[in-house]
């Protein structure tokens, strides 16, 4: 097996690239204390990325508004936020949607 060197190149190109951005912010700030204000902020950013996927995701279908009456997905989200919201279980919210949305493409 004969190895190209420009594509041998641009793997390691793109593994330094992607490297960079996650190990330099841990080794420069795993040796200071960040301010509690900031780390405040910080928790916030997983919830915050969450709900931009999963809206994106409901919300828009071939880029535009989907607030149609046969979008599954949107239906079947209420219930799951519901079960998610109430019971705070992660495997019964996966269940209840979907059960949810197996119901809901059988029907519709």
């Amino acid at each position: 097996m004969e190895i190209r060197w420009d594509v041998f190149m641009i793997i390691i190109g793109a593994s330094i690239v992607t490297l960079i951005p996650r190990v330099l912010p841990i080794m420069v700030l795993s040796r200071k204390a960040l301010p509690e204000w900031l780390m405040r902020w910080l928790s916030y950013i997983p919830v915050a990325v969450m709900a931009a996927l999963v809206a994106e995701e409901l919300l828009i279908s071939d880029g535009k508004l989907a607030f149609q009456s046969n979008n599954v997905e949107l239906w079947a989200a209420l219930p799951t936020f519901l079960t998610a919201i109430f019971t705070k279980s992660l495997l019964g919210t996966v269940g209840v949607g979907i059960l949810t949305v197996m119901v809901l493409r059988f029907l519709f």
